[in-house]
């Protein structure tokens, strides 16, 4: 896997349980900072299908 360059909401700060994104070129990679080597690789599709989800309130409970 190529080098990553991590990005966490500016709302976590130095928290410890935040979600981190890595844009690579063909893909997006999603992981937990509490479990970083678990990684969830996404299409850009798939991407922009779960952040719209998440905006439409379709995870709230």
């Amino acid at each position: 896997m190529e080098i990553l360059n991590w990005r966490r909401p500016d709302a976590c700060g130095e928290g410890a349980s935040c979600p981190e994104v890595a844009i690579g070129p063909d893909a997006v990679y999603v992981r937990s900072s509490l479990l970083p080597d678990a990684i969830a690789q996404l299409t850009p599709t798939e991407w922009r299908d779960l952040v719209s989800a998440i905006r439409n309130g379709e995870y709230d409970a």
